[in-house]
Protein backbone atom coordinates (compact mmCIF):
# COMPACT_ATOMS: atom_id res chain seq x y z
CA UNK A 1 0.00 0.00 0.00
CA UNK A 2 2.91 2.67 1.09
CA UNK A 3 4.05 1.74 -2.70
CA UNK A 4 0.86 2.49 -4.40
CA UNK A 5 0.90 5.85 -2.40
CA UNK A 6 4.64 6.87 -3.40
CA UNK A 7 3.64 5.86 -6.79
CA UNK A 8 0.39 8.03 -7.12
CA UNK A 9 1.86 10.73 -5.05
CA UNK A 10 5.17 10.94 -7.83
CA UNK A 11 2.58 10.51 -10.87
CA UNK A 12 0.41 13.38 -9.51
CA UNK A 13 4.18 15.63 -9.33
CA UNK A 14 4.53 14.60 -12.98
CA UNK A 15 0.71 15.31 -14.75
CA UNK A 16 -0.10 18.63 -15.73
CA UNK A 17 3.41 19.40 -15.74
CA UNK A 18 4.52 21.89 -18.43
CA UNK A 19 8.00 21.56 -20.14
CA UNK A 20 9.04 23.99 -22.40
CA UNK A 21 11.34 21.60 -26.03
CA UNK A 22 13.80 24.60 -27.61
CA UNK A 23 14.47 23.05 -31.14
CA UNK A 24 12.24 21.25 -33.72
CA UNK A 25 14.69 18.72 -34.80
CA UNK A 26 14.97 15.42 -34.23
CA UNK A 27 16.35 15.47 -30.74
CA UNK A 28 13.33 17.86 -30.03
CA UNK A 29 10.62 15.93 -31.51
CA UNK A 30 11.08 12.96 -30.17
CA UNK A 31 12.00 14.13 -26.32
CA UNK A 32 8.57 16.12 -26.86
CA UNK A 33 6.49 13.11 -28.64
CA UNK A 34 7.68 11.17 -25.41
CA UNK A 35 7.15 13.81 -22.45
CA UNK A 36 3.53 14.19 -23.82
CA UNK A 37 2.62 10.91 -24.24
CA UNK A 38 3.94 10.43 -20.22
CA UNK A 39 0.93 12.98 -19.19
CA UNK A 40 2.78 16.25 -19.52
CA UNK A 41 2.16 19.42 -21.00
CA UNK A 42 4.86 19.91 -23.73
CA UNK A 43 5.83 22.70 -26.15
CA UNK A 44 8.10 22.70 -28.77
CA UNK A 45 9.22 25.65 -29.74
CA UNK A 46 11.24 26.24 -33.26
CA UNK A 47 12.42 28.91 -34.69
CA UNK A 48 12.08 27.69 -38.56
CA UNK A 49 9.23 27.43 -40.55
CA UNK A 50 9.16 23.75 -40.25
CA UNK A 51 10.28 20.83 -37.95
CA UNK A 52 13.14 19.10 -38.72
CA UNK A 53 16.03 20.75 -38.68
CA UNK A 54 19.08 19.78 -40.55
CA UNK A 55 17.43 16.17 -41.72
CA UNK A 56 15.39 17.82 -43.96
CA UNK A 57 18.57 19.01 -46.54
CA UNK A 58 19.91 14.97 -46.26
CA UNK A 59 19.43 13.02 -49.04
CA UNK A 60 20.09 9.56 -47.61
CA UNK A 61 21.22 8.52 -44.07
CA UNK A 62 24.11 6.19 -42.69
CA UNK A 63 24.88 3.04 -42.83
CA UNK A 64 21.60 2.01 -44.76
CA UNK A 65 21.35 4.46 -47.15
CA UNK A 66 17.78 5.05 -45.87
CA UNK A 67 15.41 8.33 -46.50
CA UNK A 68 15.65 11.20 -43.80
CA UNK A 69 12.25 12.29 -45.13
CA UNK A 70 10.59 8.95 -43.35
CA UNK A 71 12.13 9.73 -40.36
CA UNK A 72 11.38 13.09 -40.24
CA UNK A 73 7.57 12.31 -40.82
CA UNK A 74 7.22 9.68 -37.89
CA UNK A 75 8.61 12.02 -35.46
CA UNK A 76 6.21 14.87 -36.89
CA UNK A 77 3.24 12.90 -36.65
CA UNK A 78 4.56 11.16 -33.11
CA UNK A 79 4.50 14.83 -31.78
CA UNK A 80 1.52 15.59 -33.36
CA UNK A 81 -0.78 12.63 -32.23
CA UNK A 82 0.99 12.76 -28.85
CA UNK A 83 -0.98 16.60 -28.44
CA UNK A 84 2.76 18.50 -28.50
CA UNK A 85 1.90 22.11 -29.31
CA UNK A 86 4.42 23.30 -32.12
CA UNK A 87 5.13 26.87 -32.06
CA UNK A 88 6.82 27.80 -35.70
CA UNK A 89 8.76 30.69 -36.30
CA UNK A 90 9.89 31.58 -32.65
CA UNK A 91 13.68 31.75 -31.24
CA UNK A 92 14.26 31.84 -27.44
CA UNK A 93 16.28 34.35 -26.88
CA UNK A 94 16.46 34.24 -22.93
CA UNK A 95 15.22 31.46 -20.31
CA UNK A 96 14.32 33.35 -16.57
CA UNK A 97 13.30 31.87 -13.45
CA UNK A 98 10.39 32.66 -12.10
CA UNK A 99 9.90 31.43 -9.16
CA UNK A 100 9.90 27.35 -9.12
CA UNK A 101 8.91 27.88 -13.09
CA UNK A 102 10.82 29.42 -16.33
CA UNK A 103 9.44 32.42 -18.25
CA UNK A 104 10.97 32.05 -21.83
CA UNK A 105 11.43 35.06 -24.47
CA UNK A 106 11.54 34.80 -27.54
CA UNK A 107 12.28 36.82 -30.83
CA UNK A 108 9.05 38.49 -31.21
CA UNK A 109 8.43 39.39 -27.68
CA UNK A 110 6.47 36.27 -27.32
CA UNK A 111 6.59 34.70 -23.64
CA UNK A 112 5.88 31.20 -22.81
CA UNK A 113 6.16 29.58 -19.04
CA UNK A 114 7.20 26.10 -18.09
CA UNK A 115 8.07 24.08 -15.37
CA UNK A 116 11.16 22.58 -16.53
CA UNK A 117 13.47 23.60 -20.12
CA UNK A 118 14.97 21.43 -22.69
CA UNK A 119 17.52 22.10 -24.70
CA UNK A 120 17.76 20.65 -28.31
CA UNK A 121 18.63 23.66 -30.38
CA UNK A 122 21.34 21.29 -32.22
CA UNK A 123 24.69 22.70 -33.70
CA UNK A 124 26.02 24.54 -36.76
CA UNK A 125 27.82 23.85 -39.87
CA UNK A 126 31.12 24.62 -39.97
CA UNK A 127 31.87 27.49 -42.27
CA UNK A 128 34.37 26.12 -45.09
CA UNK A 129 35.30 29.44 -46.45
CA UNK A 130 37.20 29.81 -43.01
CA UNK A 131 39.80 27.40 -44.84
CA UNK A 132 40.66 29.40 -47.48
CA UNK A 133 43.34 27.63 -48.61
CA UNK A 134 40.91 24.73 -49.66
CA UNK A 135 38.92 27.07 -52.10
CA UNK A 136 35.65 27.03 -51.02
CA UNK A 137 33.47 29.94 -51.92
CA UNK A 138 36.39 30.89 -54.33
CA UNK A 139 36.05 27.89 -57.00
CA UNK A 140 33.00 26.55 -58.15
CA UNK A 141 33.88 22.98 -58.19
CA UNK A 142 35.16 22.85 -54.64
CA UNK A 143 31.55 22.05 -52.05
CA UNK A 144 31.06 20.74 -49.47
CA UNK A 145 29.44 17.36 -48.11
CA UNK A 146 26.10 19.40 -47.03
CA UNK A 147 26.43 21.04 -50.46
CA UNK A 148 26.48 17.14 -52.02
CA UNK A 149 23.37 15.92 -50.15
CA UNK A 150 21.26 19.21 -50.78
CA UNK A 151 22.48 18.76 -54.97
CA UNK A 152 21.60 14.92 -54.56
CA UNK A 153 18.03 15.65 -52.96
CA UNK A 154 17.36 18.20 -55.62
CA UNK A 155 18.35 17.05 -58.98
CA UNK A 156 19.43 13.53 -58.39
CA UNK A 157 22.81 13.39 -59.71
CA UNK A 158 26.37 15.28 -59.61
CA UNK A 159 27.81 17.61 -62.09
CA UNK A 160 30.81 19.97 -62.52
CA UNK A 161 29.81 23.87 -62.74
CA UNK A 162 30.60 23.19 -65.95
CA UNK A 163 27.32 20.64 -66.24
CA UNK A 164 29.51 17.75 -66.92
CA UNK A 165 29.90 14.23 -65.19
CA UNK A 166 33.21 14.54 -62.97
CA UNK A 167 35.81 11.33 -64.12
CA UNK A 168 38.01 12.02 -60.36
CA UNK A 169 36.18 13.04 -57.06
CA UNK A 170 38.48 14.46 -54.20
CA UNK A 171 36.90 13.93 -50.85
CA UNK A 172 38.57 15.64 -47.87
CA UNK A 173 37.95 14.37 -43.89
CA UNK A 174 38.30 16.44 -41.36
CA UNK A 175 37.18 20.06 -41.89
CA UNK A 176 36.59 22.19 -39.32
CA UNK A 177 37.49 19.23 -37.03
CA UNK A 178 40.82 18.09 -35.34
CA UNK A 179 41.92 21.16 -36.35
CA UNK A 180 43.50 23.66 -34.14
CA UNK A 181 43.96 26.25 -36.75
CA UNK A 182 40.64 26.64 -36.63
CA UNK A 183 39.68 26.24 -32.83
CA UNK A 184 38.17 23.02 -33.16
CA UNK A 185 40.39 20.22 -31.79
CA UNK A 186 37.43 17.36 -31.09
CA UNK A 187 36.01 14.67 -33.60
CA UNK A 188 32.84 15.76 -35.21
CA UNK A 189 32.48 12.08 -35.41
CA UNK A 190 29.89 11.53 -38.09
CA UNK A 191 32.52 13.03 -41.18
CA UNK A 192 34.45 9.66 -41.83
CA UNK A 193 31.17 7.32 -42.07
CA UNK A 194 29.64 10.13 -44.08
CA UNK A 195 32.66 10.65 -46.43
CA UNK A 196 32.19 6.46 -46.96
CA UNK A 197 28.38 7.16 -47.53
CA UNK A 198 28.83 9.52 -50.07
CA UNK A 199 31.81 8.25 -51.67
CA UNK A 200 29.53 4.73 -52.41
CA UNK A 201 26.87 7.15 -53.94
CA UNK A 202 29.31 8.91 -56.28
CA UNK A 203 30.63 5.54 -57.49
CA UNK A 204 27.12 3.78 -58.20
CA UNK A 205 26.07 7.27 -60.05
CA UNK A 206 29.11 7.38 -61.57
CA UNK A 207 30.60 4.38 -62.00
CA UNK A 208 33.34 5.22 -64.53
CA UNK A 209 34.44 8.20 -61.62
CA UNK A 210 37.29 7.77 -59.35
CA UNK A 211 36.61 8.54 -55.91
CA UNK A 212 39.76 9.18 -53.25
CA UNK A 213 39.16 9.85 -49.81
CA UNK A 214 41.84 11.83 -48.07
CA UNK A 215 41.91 11.18 -44.32
CA UNK A 216 44.04 11.31 -41.38
CA UNK A 217 42.67 8.84 -39.41
CA UNK A 218 39.42 6.89 -40.03
CA UNK A 219 37.15 6.74 -37.42
CA UNK A 220 34.41 3.76 -37.62
CA UNK A 221 32.79 3.09 -34.80
CA UNK A 222 29.59 1.88 -35.27
CA UNK A 223 28.28 -1.75 -35.76
CA UNK A 224 27.78 -1.56 -39.50
CA UNK A 225 30.51 1.43 -40.18
CA UNK A 226 33.47 -0.85 -40.53
CA UNK A 227 31.77 -3.42 -43.50
CA UNK A 228 30.59 -0.26 -45.28
CA UNK A 229 34.83 1.08 -45.55
CA UNK A 230 35.37 -2.63 -46.79
CA UNK A 231 32.50 -2.42 -48.80
CA UNK A 232 33.70 1.11 -50.46
CA UNK A 233 37.14 -0.64 -50.93
CA UNK A 234 36.73 -4.15 -52.14
CA UNK A 235 33.34 -3.44 -54.46
CA UNK A 236 33.57 0.32 -55.48
CA UNK A 237 37.44 0.20 -55.64
CA UNK A 238 36.95 3.80 -53.50
CA UNK A 239 40.70 5.21 -52.86
CA UNK A 240 41.96 6.03 -49.62
CA UNK A 241 45.18 8.12 -49.06
CA UNK A 242 46.27 8.66 -45.56
CA UNK A 243 47.09 12.49 -45.63
CA UNK A 244 45.65 15.68 -45.24
CA UNK A 245 44.84 18.44 -47.91
CA UNK A 246 47.43 21.13 -47.74
CA UNK A 247 46.37 23.58 -50.96
CA UNK A 248 43.50 23.72 -53.72
CA UNK A 249 44.07 25.64 -56.69
CA UNK A 250 41.92 26.03 -59.57
CA UNK A 251 42.99 25.37 -63.50
CA UNK A 252 41.80 27.21 -66.46
CA UNK A 253 39.69 24.40 -67.34
CA UNK A 254 37.95 25.03 -63.49
CA UNK A 255 39.05 21.70 -62.81
CA UNK A 256 41.16 21.54 -59.17
CA UNK A 257 44.71 20.49 -58.46
CA UNK A 258 45.17 19.42 -54.55
CA UNK A 259 48.63 19.36 -53.17
CA UNK A 260 48.78 16.58 -49.87
CA UNK A 261 50.93 14.69 -48.22
CA UNK A 262 50.96 10.90 -48.44
CA UNK A 263 51.91 10.30 -44.64
CA UNK A 264 51.82 6.58 -45.24
CA UNK A 265 53.92 6.45 -48.19
CA UNK A 266 55.83 9.17 -47.08
CA UNK A 267 55.92 12.11 -49.75
CA UNK A 268 54.31 15.08 -51.42
CA UNK A 269 51.07 14.02 -53.68
CA UNK A 270 49.99 16.57 -56.27
CA UNK A 271 46.43 15.44 -57.88
CA UNK A 272 44.38 17.46 -60.72
CA UNK A 273 41.08 15.99 -60.08
CA UNK A 274 37.04 17.82 -61.08
CA UNK A 275 35.60 18.37 -57.95
CA UNK A 276 36.47 18.51 -54.59
CA UNK A 277 34.23 17.74 -51.86
CA UNK A 278 34.74 19.22 -48.37
CA UNK A 279 33.35 16.69 -44.68
CA UNK A 280 32.45 20.04 -42.90
CA UNK A 281 32.20 19.23 -39.31
CA UNK A 282 29.72 20.15 -36.39
CA UNK A 283 30.14 23.30 -34.29
CA UNK A 284 28.20 24.68 -30.93
CA UNK A 285 24.96 25.84 -32.65
CA UNK A 286 24.47 29.93 -32.61
CA UNK A 287 21.31 29.80 -30.44
CA UNK A 288 22.91 27.91 -27.85
CA UNK A 289 25.80 30.00 -27.78
CA UNK A 290 22.92 33.05 -27.05
CA UNK A 291 21.07 31.17 -24.47
CA UNK A 292 24.44 30.36 -22.55
CA UNK A 293 25.07 34.26 -22.35
CA UNK A 294 22.34 34.88 -20.57
CA UNK A 295 21.44 32.32 -18.24
CA UNK A 296 24.53 31.27 -16.56
CA UNK A 297 24.63 27.90 -17.98
CA UNK A 298 28.21 26.84 -18.86
CA UNK A 299 30.12 24.75 -21.84
CA UNK A 300 32.57 22.60 -22.00
CA UNK A 301 36.12 22.78 -23.28
CA UNK A 302 34.87 22.54 -27.35
CA UNK A 303 31.90 24.86 -26.69
CA UNK A 304 28.89 22.63 -26.15
CA UNK A 305 26.96 22.32 -23.33
CA UNK A 306 28.49 21.41 -20.61
CA UNK A 307 26.31 18.54 -18.41
CA UNK A 308 26.51 18.56 -14.57
CA UNK A 309 28.06 15.24 -14.95
CA UNK A 310 29.26 13.57 -17.73
CA UNK A 311 29.12 9.82 -16.92
CA UNK A 312 25.56 9.76 -14.55
CA UNK A 313 23.94 13.30 -15.74
CA UNK A 314 24.51 13.80 -19.29
CA UNK A 315 21.22 15.58 -20.12
CA UNK A 316 21.11 17.65 -16.94
CA UNK A 317 22.68 21.17 -17.50
CA UNK A 318 24.91 23.30 -14.96
CA UNK A 319 21.36 24.77 -13.61
CA UNK A 320 18.35 22.90 -11.77
CA UNK A 321 15.39 22.44 -14.24
CA UNK A 322 17.19 23.08 -17.90
CA UNK A 323 17.41 20.33 -19.52
CA UNK A 324 19.43 19.69 -23.01
CA UNK A 325 19.43 16.90 -25.79
CA UNK A 326 21.27 15.67 -28.86
CA UNK A 327 24.33 17.52 -30.37
CA UNK A 328 23.49 20.80 -28.21
CA UNK A 329 25.62 18.45 -25.98
CA UNK A 330 28.34 16.66 -28.38
CA UNK A 331 28.38 15.54 -31.63
CA UNK A 332 26.39 12.56 -32.69
CA UNK A 333 24.86 10.50 -35.30
CA UNK A 334 21.06 10.35 -35.38
CA UNK A 335 20.36 7.41 -33.78
CA UNK A 336 22.67 8.57 -31.21
CA UNK A 337 20.52 11.71 -31.25
CA UNK A 338 17.63 9.98 -30.60
CA UNK A 339 18.46 7.99 -28.27
CA UNK A 340 19.84 10.58 -26.41
CA UNK A 341 16.35 12.68 -26.39
CA UNK A 342 14.94 9.71 -25.20
CA UNK A 343 17.47 10.01 -21.93
CA UNK A 344 16.53 12.90 -21.41
CA UNK A 345 12.77 12.59 -20.91
CA UNK A 346 13.78 10.23 -18.50
CA UNK A 347 15.81 12.41 -16.29
CA UNK A 348 13.13 15.77 -16.75
CA UNK A 349 10.27 13.23 -15.29
CA UNK A 350 12.81 11.58 -12.56
CA UNK A 351 13.08 15.62 -11.54
CA UNK A 352 9.62 15.94 -11.16
CA UNK A 353 8.56 13.23 -9.44
CA UNK A 354 11.62 13.54 -6.74
CA UNK A 355 10.65 17.52 -6.60
CA UNK A 356 9.32 19.05 -3.29
CA UNK A 357 6.14 20.78 -3.76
Amino acid sequence: MYLNQTKNLKTKRVNNKHVAVIGGGIAGMEAASVLARQGLKVTLIEKQANTGGKLNDWDHLFPDFSSPEVLVNSLATKTKDSGVNTVYNTEISRIERAGKRFELRANQDARFYADAVLVASGFNVFDATIKEEYGYGLFGNVITSVDFEKRMKKHGQLHTIQGTDPKRVAIIHCVGSRDAKVGNTYCSKVCCITGIKQAIEISEMLPDCEVFCFYMDLRLYGSKFDSLYLQAQKRHKIQFIRGRLSEAAERADKSIQIKAEDTLQGRPLRMTVDMVILLVGMEPGASTSQLIQKNQMTVDENGFLKSANVHCARNQSTQEGIFMAGTAICPMAVNETIENARSATTEIIHFFENRRP
